[in-house]
């Protein structure tokens, strides 16, 4: 009988041992150690993916954010083109054309004729294009939207109920004498904070400047364009012409491309066909010149095109804005300064090589 005594067990050699007519016995060390990268590989294993659950999107919003190559240019640029020299040609090849504002409403008065569209008194509406690239290439302008003030009426089928704000018989009377559909003081205001009147009735609410200490408790009640201020011209002291001005004026709103950031569109109604044309086109012109005081301070164009459109007719019809609103910006301040400075260095000049001259002579 082998005992467990009479085994040597030599764990430097790697061959196998004989002891005493008993069987082999294998000595060499044995490495358990697991092999590169297996333990990451376990702890990886083991943390457990969390999937985050999105809910519904609807399916013209699933691609909102990607990039879309295949976007054409919105702002066209035509001026390349040959101008047609027949009465007949293909559009694409050519030049738009551009009508007269007197041209481009006979033109769709013809269309709305009772033989064909049957609506002598469609309403006629502007297109105005924009560049709403800002002073940096990497800004842009915001959306705005703003009430311009129209020197011919028309029916134009909005809700335009005018809550007016004041203190004082004089004001107030004025603006009952105005048209606003209510006006009030402090009384007014009490009424709006007990719940017993509801300014969502009301879009447009104007004041004067002697009731505004008052009227700053309603600025939770009130959204933030529709609180008073003097750059909107809700607030100032004419209140018959501001009144005239938000019960008979164009209400329009420039809203910039969500794939094309540096192009904006208008869509304004600046009256019906039946309209006299020279008052269709005083009202397009107060309408382009407004638009015309919002642009940034760059060089270049803000207003790109404009076209002439009554439905349900499918005419485009495009004018010429640049004959109501300057094409290009006034120049800048510092450019006026770097100007007049080359004027004086070309003087100096000048008065130097004629001194030279008649020293030489």
């Amino acid at each position: 009988m082998l005992s467990l005594s009479s085994i040597g067990f030599i764990r430097q050699s790697a061959t196998p041992l004989i002891v005493a007519g008993a069987r082999l016995l294998h000595t060499a060390t044995l490495d358990l150690a697991a092999r590169k990268g297996t333990r990451e590989k376990a702890r990886k294993a083991k943390v457990k993916k969390v999937v985050e659950k999105v809910g519904f999107i609807r399916h013209d919003l699933r691609k909102k954010g990607k990039l879309n190559l295949n976007v054409a240019n919105k702002h066209i640029d035509d001026s390349w083109k040959q101008d047609p020299k027949d009465d007949c040609w293909v559009s694409k090849y050519y030049k738009w054309r551009v009508y007269s504002v007197e041209e481009a409403i006979h033109c769709h008065r013809e269309t709305h004729h009772p033989t064909v569209y049957n609506l002598p008194n469609a309403p006629l509406y502007a297109h105005v294009e924009l560049n709403m690239q800002a002073e940096k290439t990497t800004r842009f302008v915001d959306n705005f939207q703003r009430m311009v003030a129209i020197p011919h009426r028309f029916e134009h089928g909005e809700n335009r109920n005018i809550i007016v704000f004041a203190k004082g018989q004089d004001p107030l009377q004025e603006a009952k004498d105005a048209g606003a559909t209510l006006v009030g003081g402090l009384e007014l205001i009490k009424e709006i904070q007990n719940g017993d009147l509801q300014l969502s009735e009301y879009p447009f609410v104007l004041a004067h400047p002697n009731i505004l200490p008052e009227l700053v408790v309603l600025r939770g009640l009130l959204k933030k364009n529709k609180f008073p201020n003097p750059r909107s011209g809700t607030l100032g002291v004419n209140l018959g012409e501001m009144i005239e001005k938000y019960a008979h004026g164009i209400n329009y709103s420039a809203s910039r491309d969500e794939q094309q950031k540096d192009f904006g569109s208008i869509v304004a109604c600046i009256g019906t066909l039946q309209m006299e044309t020279k008052h269709l086109e005083s009202n397009l012109s107060a309408l382009l010149q407004d638009v015309n005081s919002m642009r940034p301070k760059r060089e270049g164009k803000f207003v790109t095109r404009v076209l002439l459109k009554s439905p349900p007719s499918g005419e485009n019809l495009k004018i010429d804005p640049f004959l109501y609103i300057p094409a290009e910006s006034a120049p800048s301040k510092k450019s006026t300064k770097a100007t007049a400075e080359e004027e004086d260095d070309q003087e100096q000049e000048e008065e130097t090589r004629t001194a030279v001259a008649g020293s030489a002579a």
